[in-house]
């Protein structure tokens, strides 16, 4: 007599765990803690590499390059190469 009775109570109980509903997963904040409506600012490195001949700068903004200034040692000018094109550009007047 006391199986049946264990029995249906074990299935009352698993019933009712299954039975319910998760609320919605919470969000994740940025690590500062503040609103999401602020961005999360992207990491900016600016790297210089230079040897005998050469000093190249170049800027990357979230591990993108945005700017490479070429400035050589010699008497020639200092131009910028385009980060996706690779195509060079002098400045003429530097205002």
């Amino acid at each position: 007599m006391r199986h049946p009775l264990l029995f249906t109570l074990s299935l009352i109980g698993s019933g009712l765990v299954f039975s319910q509903t998760h609320g919605p997963a919470p969000v994740a904040s940025n690590a500062a803690g503040s609103n999401s409506s602020h961005p999360i600012e992207k990491r900016t490195e600016r790297i210089r590499v230079e040897d005998a001949d050469t000093r190249i700068d170049e800027l990357r903004v979230g591990g993108e390059t945005q700017a490479i200034t070429v400035q050589p040692k010699s008497s020639m000018p200092a131009y910028q190469v385009a980060p996706k094109t690779g195509e060079r550009s002098w400045k003429i007047l530097g205002f």
